[in-house]
């Protein structure tokens, strides 16, 4: 009987609950126990061998005591923890750990029912036992295995911590701490990529298919979708074994049917359901108690059909994962797999495409049957093609995951209208694209910086971003066909003036270079040879990364010979080839090279209808491939990083959104490494002396109320003087509310006119009153906390600090750093030199996170502004190294807490030989995507049960 969460608990840690991938791709969920697990508890001890019950208790223990039970499932969540994983209605394994009393240190002790030993889950359980004890405060896991117990030494072995061992009497005792490193997040990262592209290739490669809502009525989706798998008796029909699920034929097209799933006498592996919404959950339910492996869900009326259809559909996926499968839609097109050995067509659209290296993921299931027939049409090769409908389960991100070591799929092609997890999506496309071209089509809510941005940032992580339908098949067919330009120089080879001119402007335009002595202009009629002969030479000449042929036929018939010529000549010979065609699009007659199987292979020559695409096309994988060239570089290891310090703070605060206050601000950046330079917030003249007394003179004094500061003030009595011209000061209007930051380097922050007047500024000297400029993110309340009026940093006892009391930093160049959270990236660490300058002109850069040496290298570089760090006019260039430093422990910061929304860091000031933050504010609130590094998990689904729902 299959199994839905329903049981209600209360004081209980829900946020721990998830859903997770085993290595052989199916799912199990993990949660806290429960008292009322006790008969579970009994029952999975029952299940145990007598072998398994001795390696976990060292002993016989045939059954549980009472006492014990009692013990094992009344936890307190905090000292005591414990967690379980169910498939269906049994648990199936439970990890838990007790503190020692006084330490820091937990024991820990695992167990796993013998029939989902191998398969991972006690590593699984072990990154979400870790994860739960770093919130509550632990540091170190103790573990005692036999020494006849391999598999579990081999657990805490692999896990990629620091382990200790000793050994005594037959025992191994390991311990560890279980803070993450570099390894244990490489090795979680492994194992994720594998598990979960093991869970797509069983949606993907099934041998046997029911299709459930079969239908005899050829206007049915169950029809259509039976009809399709069957192949129509072609030689496309899936090659294994097909029923049919409906109870009122024996048959329907030539194969069984069976009123459930269940009846079938045989295995089911994959599922295809196109039965009314409200009859699905029924179908889980009776695919669950057959075992089947995977979903495909055509239905529709679930989320978008509104909030009962939302609630329904993640109870429906809650319950699949619960009994170990997957889910792809509902509301989908379904999937498609061309490998010969499994020949899948299980969607609803009728077309048969040809087998190739290109893997298409897209949402929408009528964008889907589009995406199909443009393939189609152009005669581009799929590998795999998945469309997600409402994405209730798997992802873009899974595809990713499943192509990356797919050795049929060579180039990736998404068509993403969300992300479910943006942080998740920005790592795994990064580390695939360094090795498959990952070519994105997006239409949703993404980022929020402007175009321009978006497009570097996208190419930054080697993601290659396309604007419409047309452009995505373009780059994919030169992708998928084609190699890699090693540069940008192009050679323009064709019988048209007007149109070879055509493709050399759109070179220009497009950051390709035209070789030297391009276009070759021939003759109108050329014949084939001296075409190919053209073809030929441009390709051999060592200045030439790339050729673009256009040709026009002289005459309608014209065209075939030319294009074998052309194919005949550019085999296998390393370069890339674009042609036009003219009027033809895809991969026409004679420029389509073939195996003896009939499938087009590599070498096969992309046309276009114009020049401009062509060129366009061949321009994006220039770009891709420059990226790929560049050092890959690493996220380094840090000293004075205190993670589970600033977790703590963290959640102190949370669930609540605010902004922090000054303390706090200074203990969060802190925890990574980050100091701002020592100030004090006064609210009399005479706290201000003595804030001055202790700081130590020079300092500046800035008011929290308004844009004015005085700098550079060497003893008291110019303190006084000070306070006296900033008390009673007036301020334009339309600044007077927007507070400034504290003056520096022995002069007033500069203003957009000192920037514009040249570097000069960077080391003058200007003491006085005088306004400043408004921060970037607006207004700040002190130099460290910021927050509009009534937030915490307004309502904690600093509101009546009327100013700031700082010492004075050496000279340097205003620069500006924040992080902010990102609806596409997860965050963003923006940098931009000027202060005001950066915000008025758009002159900011952008990177995601994680961030590795060489993307903080080119982050300080790459704003057009970045030369006033380099010695801009003859000043002194600044301490880039540290600036990069600061950049890599921000970027550590908004990798460890996505909870932390926002960052800002205005002004930094970086010298000859300094660098001094001398203002910041924080916002912290619930994070929008799960944190990396994390415990392995599915993304969230949101049900109405009392137990709460996964989090992602």
């Amino acid at each position: 009987m299959a199994w839905t969460r329903t049981t209600p608990v209360t004081d209980y840690p829900h946020e721990w609950e998830a859903d997770v991938v085993l290595s052989d791709g199916s799912t199990v969920h993990l949660r806290p126990i429960r008292p009322d697990d006790a008969d579970r508890i009994v029952a999975l001890h029952g299940r145990l061998s007598e072998r398994t019950r001795y390696l976990r208790y060292f002993g016989p223990y045939p059954r549980i005591p009472p006492r014990d039970l009692t013990r094992f499932t009344v936890v307190d969540h905090s000292g005591r923890v414990a967690l379980v994983a169910e498939r269906g209605p049994d648990l199936i394994a439970v990890a838990r750990y007790d503190r020692l009393p006084d330490t820091d240190d937990a024991e820990v002790a695992f167990v796993v029912e013998d029939a989902y030993q191998g398969h991972g889950l006690g590593s699984i359980l072990l990154e979400h036992l870790a994860a739960a004890a770093r919130e509550r405060g632990i540091r170190h896991f103790i573990a005692d295995v036999l020494a006849e117990n391999p598999r579990m030494a081999r657990v805490f072995r692999d896990a990629g911590y620091q382990t200790q061992r000793s050994s005594q009497g037959g025992v191994v005792q390991f311990m560890f701490p279980i803070e993450p490193t570099q390894r244990s997040i490489a090795v979680l990262y492994e194992r994720e990529q594998r598990a979960e592209a093991r869970s797509i290739e069983r949606l993907l490669t099934p041998r046997s298919v029911a299709v459930v809502g079969a239908s005899t009525d050829p206007n049915k989706l169950g029809h259509v979708l039976l009809a399709n798998v069957l192949g129509n008796g072609a030689e496309t029909a899936f090659t294994g074994a097909v029923y049919a699920v409906n109870p009122h034929h024996d048959s329907i097209l030539g194969v069984p049917s069976y009123p459930r799933v269940q009846d079938i006498p045989e295995p089911v592996e994959l599922a295809v359901i196109a039965a009314p919404a409200a009859e699905v959950p029924a179908v889980v339910a009776s695919c669950a108690t057959k075992g089947v492996r995977g979903l495909v869900i055509a239905s529709g009326g679930f989320a978008e059909r509104g909030e009962p259809g939302r609630r329904a559909e993640a109870e429906l996926v809650a319950q699949a994962r619960g009994n170990g499968m997957r889910v792809v839609g509902p509301n989908c097109l379904g999937v498609l797999n061309t490998d010969p050995a499994i020949m899948l067509n299980a969607t609803l659209a009728p077309v048969t495409v040809e087998r190739g290296s290109i893997g298409f993921f897209c949402q929408s299931g009528a964008l889907g049957s589009m995406t199909l027939q443009a393939v189609l049409r152009r005669g581009i090769g799929l590998s795999t093609f998945v469309s997600a409908g409402n994405r209730a389960d798997v992802s873009g991100n899974d595809l990713l995951q499943f192509w990356a070591g797919d050795p049929a799929t060579d180039v990736i092609l998404l068509w993403l209208e969300s992300f479910g997890n943006p942080r998740k999506f920005s790592r795994l496309a990064r580390r695939v694209a360094r090795h498959k071209p990952v070519v994105m089509l997006g239409r949703g809510p993404w980022s929020q910086i402007d175009a321009t941005g978006l497009q570097r940032l996208f190419a930054d992580v080697g993601i290659i971003w396309v604007d419409t339908l047309d452009e995505l098949f373009d780059v994919g067919m030169l992708l998928g066909y084609q190699p890699l330009p090693a540069g940008p120089s192009v050679a323009v080879v064709g019988n048209s003036t007007a149109v070879g001119v055509l493709a050399a402007d759109a070179c220009a335009g497009a950051g390709l270079t035209v070789a030297d002595g391009y276009p070759v202009d021939l003759e109108p009629d050329t014949d084939p040879q001296t075409l190919a002969r053209a073809v030929a030479g441009a390709l051999a000449d060592p200045g030439v990364d790339s050729a673009v042929v256009v040709f026009v036929p002289p005459l309608p018939s014209a065209g075939v010979d030319h294009a074998e010529a052309i194919a005949t000549v550019t085999a296998d010979h390393g370069k890339p080839v674009v042609s036009t065609f003219l009027g033809l699009e895809g991969f026409p007659a004679g420029l389509a090279r073939r195996g003896l199987d009939g499938v087009m292979t590599r070498g096969s020559i992309p046309s276009y209808p114009s020049p401009e695409r062509a060129v366009h096309a061949l321009a994006k994988a220039a770009r891709y491939a420059q990226w790929r060239a560049r050092p890959v570089g690493q996220v380094p290891e840090m000293d004075r990083i205190d993670r589970a310090a600033a977790q703590r703070l963290v959640a102190e605060i949370l669930p609540a959104r605010r902004a922090l206050t000054d303390a706090e601000v200074a203990r969060l950046l802190g925890a990574y490494g980050i100091d701002i330079t020592p100030h004090q917030l006064v609210s009399t003249v005479d706290e201000a002396v003595r804030a001055a007394d202790e700081l130590g003179y020079p300092v500046s004094l800035a008011s929290t109320r308004r844009s004015l500061s005085a700098t550079d003030l060497a003893d008291a009595a110019e303190l006084r003087s000070a306070w006296a011209q900033l008390a009673h000061s007036d301020t334009d209007p339309e600044t007077s509310t927007v507070t400034g930051f504290p003056a520096a380097a022995g002069r007033a922050v500069p203003t957009a006119a000192d920037v514009a007047a040249g570097p000069a500024v960077q080391s003058g000297v200007a003491s006085g009153v005088r306004p400043q400029p408004a921060a970037a993110s607006g207004a700040v309340p002190s130099p460290v906390a910021a927050g509009p009026p009534g937030s915490a940093a307004q309502t904690t006892g600093e509101e009546s600090a009327e100013f700031a009391v700082q010492s004075m930093a050496p000279p340097g160049v205003w620069t500006t750093l924040a992080v902010a959270d990102d609806p596409t990236f997860g965050a963003l660490v923006s940098f931009g030199v000027g202060g005001v300058t950066s915000e008025l002109l758009g002159d900011r850069a952008y990177a995601s996170v994680p961030m590795t040496d060489v993307d903080a290298a080119r982050l300080v570089r790459a704003p057009r502004a970045a030369a006033l760090l380099s010695g801009y006019r003859g000043a002194t260039p600044v301490e880039l190294a540290a600036l990069e430093e600061l950049v890599l422990r921000l970027a550590r910061l908004a990798d460890d807490l996505p909870e932390v929304l926002s960052v800002q860091l205005d002004p930094v000031l970086v010298g000859e030989r300094s660098l001094s933050v001398l203002a910041a504010a924080v916002t912290v609130g619930t994070a929008t995507a799960r944190a990396n590094p994390g415990p392995r998990r599915l993304r969230s689904v949101q049900t109405n049960q009392p137990t709460g729902s996964t989090t992602a």
